[in-house]
């Protein structure tokens, strides 16, 4: 079976960064003129205190006390001259409640290219109802802003994190590498439209960790150019499950390789263990993939490939997906489905799904051995396997 060790630098990274902010030059953004009210802005004391942790050439950390601090849009921006600054958060981050505020600009708190970054406990909250509703309205509403954003950076340790009722995706990963993501708590509507838990994209050797997942999106989403990710010990519900993808939007892009999702628990979400392609040309791929010990609680589609992928009917009708997805291990993965067809399997006929390994499936519905669907896939199973073969 092929899949991605989780790596030993992560725990150096989270150990080195807590002797950091044990001995560690401390600023404490009240300080620099920040406010506990919920009410002043205070962005722009935090990005004051953030120049001084930045500009230091000893390891240091921001804190951030108890009590609800309101920002608008903030960029904590490096390099720094240290790679160990930790933001150790007892408070709460606010975000304005008008979401044309920072509903466009892509971003609310954003990290870029840093080095040995550290986000310790805390809360984020979006404050994103109003534009979920202006959404649901069907008026001409902005795309809403990630709560946390990380670009180009590397060695990330997000721990014991709280984000609240996102505008859009709570935490993105993009074009990083190594990032240890644990602890991290994800508390949104079920019907909160893109307001995806934990996005990666780009970025390489991502572990995410004993993590609670409540959302209206894919609980955990691994996008395009994403490389060893291990993702382990995730209570997902409300939302559309872990899902590799959406991929093969673009034409040109590049794959998605050795991904492992083990001991994972799915509770009444709308999928389970998924991945994803539109339905148009792509050199795209998906490959070494590995879905592990995984239990589904009337989930309505657990064990799922899309590769006509078309939201609204849009600019894919009547194509085929170009992605390659290939080796791909089901093992371990029981419990009960919402739907009659547990296993659904719709692969490209350009592009068949090879390399399918299914072990110890048990999946049920309504009490009685579930059903699986098959289209353009290939591949083997073996041990006690429910619903019945159809690959």
């Amino acid at each position: 079976m092929a899949s991605y060790t989780s790596p030993l630098l992560p725990f150096l990274l989270v150990f080195t960064s807590l002797l950091a902010s044990a001995s560690a030059a401390q600023y404490n953004v009240v300080s620099y003129g920040a406010r506990s009210d919920g009410k002043t802005d205070s962005t722009k004391a935090f990005i004051a205190a953030w120049n001084q942790a930045c500009g230091s050439k000893d390891p240091t950390t921001i804190y951030v006390p108890k009590g609800r601090f309101f920002l608008g849009k903030v960029v904590f921006k490096g390099p720094c001259k240290n790679s160990a600054i930790v933001v150790r958060m007892d408070g709460t981050l606010v975000a304005p409640s008008d979401y044309n505020v920072i509903g466009n600009s892509g971003y609310w708190v954003f990290f870029q290219d840093v080095k040995g970054i550290t986000v310790s406990g805390g809360t984020l909250d979006g404050q994103g109802k109003t534009l979920w509703a202006c959404k649901a309205s069907g008026k001409n509403c902005p795309v809403g802003a990630p709560s946390m954003y990380f670009a180009n950076s590397s060695n990330i340790v997000v721990k014991g994190l709280t984000s609240l009722n996102s505008q859009f995706f709570h935490i993105v990963i993009d074009g990083c590498q190594n990032a240890w993501l644990q602890g991290v708590k994800v508390s949104a509507s079920g019907n909160s439209p893109n307001t995806d838990g934990i996005h990666v994209q780009l970025s390489r050797s991502v572990t995410i960790l004993n993590s609670r997942i409540a959302t209206g999106d894919d609980c955990v989403s691994v996008g395009p150019g994403t490389t060893n990710v291990w993702i382990e010990n995730i209570d997902c519900g409300p939302g559309h499950g872990i899902s590799i993808g959406s991929l093969g939007k673009g034409l040109q892009e590049p794959g998605v390789q050795n991904v492992t999702v083990k001991t994972a628990t799915f509770t009444g979400t709308r999928n389970g263990v998924r991945i994803k392609s539109w339905g148009r040309p792509s050199n795209g791929f998906a490959r070494n993939i590995v879905f592990q010990h995984c239990t589904m609680i009337n989930v309505q589609n657990p064990i799922l490939i899309d590769q006509n992928y078309c939201p609204n009917n849009k600019d894919c009708p009547g194509q085929v997906s170009g992605v390659r997805i290939s080796d791909v291990t089901y093992q371990d993965i029981h419990g009960s489905s919402a739907t009659e067809v547990a296993v659904k399997l719709d692969c490209s006929k350009n592009r068949p799904c090879s390399g399918i390994k299914i072990e110890d499936v048990k999946l049920t519905y309504q009490n009685q051995p579930a059903e699986a669907s098959c289209v353009n896939a290939g591949g083997t199973t073996s041990g006690l396997v429910q619903p019945a073969n159809c690959l």
